[in-house]
């Protein structure tokens, strides 16, 4: 969403939103040899988070594995590529992908909402 001149949030039109340069934010991830990403994201950034997995003595962190077109998707996000550029290459990879647009589109908004990427 955008905010106009009134500031009031207005939803982002396609067009626009072809235009975004999705990029990762800071988190370690990896490469399976079958190209599958897999991020290490952290359960809590707060200081009475952090210190409560402690006293727990558990991991602060977790694993999202992607599937083949998320993993995708995932390298081509920094920063660089626009998510029409990004599209592209999605559609070129998975040629008999159903929705192939709208499941970008979605990806792209969890992704942004979950703060693994800025939008």
């Amino acid at each position: 969403m955008r905010k106009n001149k009134k500031n009031k949030p207005r939803l982002t039109n396609e067009a626009e939103f072809l235009q975004f340069t999705p990029r990762r934010l800071d988190f370690p991830w990896e490469t399976t040899d079958d190209g599958i990403v897999h991020v290490t994201v952290p359960k809590f950034t707060s200081n009475i988070g952090k210190s409560f997995c402690k006293l727990l003595k558990k991991e602060n962190t977790f694993v999202a594995n992607f599937d083949k077109i998320g993993s995708l998707v995932w390298r081509h996000c920094d920063g660089k590529n626009t998510v029409q550029q990004i599209l592209d290459i999605v559609k070129q990879e998975f040629p008999d992908g159903k929705d192939i647009d709208q499941r970008l589109f979605l990806f792209l908004l969890q992704m942004n909402a979950l703060h693994y990427l800025m939008l």
